[in-house]
């Protein structure tokens, strides 16, 4: 089960382990972009959904932790989910103290990478949620407080309705 406009990214240098990365999660039924190198991802425009991204840590360029910081560094919220095929436990600290969702070595169960997704859209899905609220409630306080003659226009406008409502009720 998907969420609805979530997307997933793949980013690895590894043509065979980003295609195939790729073809379960499409299996999945995940809608996914792949990416052989950092740049090219960062380059894009966010997705204005929920998202997440499947780091490769060791990759030419811009390794995954450098990405990681780079995206943190751009107020981006992707989440983010690293596959090594180098895991290290500092490395693994490192990750999960700035955020990651997940830290998978390589070889990985496909479930346990399907799972980490899941958690990820979902984690990912509630920040998306929280934004469009605060985004709303801004505007919901900016609309309700007038300045100038319309305050008073609007406040005239609210307590004629308010009359009305409560002469009909």
């Amino acid at each position: 089960m998907t969420l609805a406009h979530a997307l997933v990214y793949v980013i690895d240098d590894d043509l065979s382990m980003r295609k195939a990365v790729g073809r379960l999660l499409e299996s999945e039924d995940y809608p996914v972009e792949l990416f052989a190198e950092a740049r090219g991802f960062l380059a894009r425009r966010p997705h204005t959904g929920p998202s997440c991204v499947i780091l490769d840590l060791n990759m030419p360029g811009l390794n995954g932790l450098e990405l990681q910081e780079a995206l943190a560094g751009r107020g981006r919220a992707e989440q983010v989910i690293f596959i090594t095929g180098g895991a290290s436990v500092p490395t693994c600290v490192q990750a999960m103290k700035a955020g990651a969702v997940d830290y998978l070595p390589k070889p990985f169960r496909d479930e346990d990478l399907l799972y980490a997704v899941k958690r990820a859209l979902q984690r990912s899905s509630e920040q998306w949620v929280q934004r469009l609220q605060r985004k709303a409630n801004k505007l919901l306080r900016n609309s309700a407080q007038p300045r100038g003659r319309s305050r008073s226009i609007a406040g005239a406008l609210w307590r004629r309705w308010v009359r009305h409502r409560w002469r009909s009720w």
